[in-house]
């Protein structure tokens, strides 16, 4: 599936979803079924700068596509990064690079957090993006 075929799922998803209190339960449970980070991970150089909560990120570059994997101790940031991680997940890093992340507006989330939610929305979008063009320069130089 591409990354817009996944946000358009998404996106169908939550148009079956009228009220945002079920929004936001819907958002728990799929924080809640985000396969568990590696202990290693959880260091300060796997934190994102900008969130409110602790989240931590990690991506390594398998046969050529990036794979994240993140944990928050926050339930809700949690539930955040695995909808951003369904997007993003064993994608190329230019694909991740050139993703126009749509799905967050049209869902309605960015109007419905926070204003420290959206920073920390907005940081783990650009932390996902910078292990992209990382791992993107790093193809190019050994071509």
């Amino acid at each position: 599936m591409t990354i817009n075929e996944i946000q358009d799922r998404i996106i169908a998803e939550f148009s079956d979803i009228d009220d945002w209190m079920d929004r936001y339960a819907y958002i728990i449970d799929l924080g809640n079924a985000l396969p568990p980070i590696d202990e290693a991970y959880k260091t300060p150089q796997h934190l994102i700068e900008g969130c409110q909560s602790r989240v931590w990120l990690n991506a390594e570059l398998k046969d050529g596509k990036v794979h994240y994997t993140a944990d928050s101790d926050a339930i809700i940031v949690k539930g955040i990064i695995s909808l951003l991680i369904e997007v993003l997940n064993d994608h190329t890093p230019a694909e991740i690079v050139d993703a126009d992340l749509y799905f967050i507006d049209k869902i309605g989330l960015s109007e419905h957090l926070s204003p420290t939610r959206s920073n920390g929305l907005l940081a783990m979008v650009k932390q996902m993006k910078m292990y992209a063009v990382a791992f993107k320069a790093l193809e190019e130089s050994k071509n």
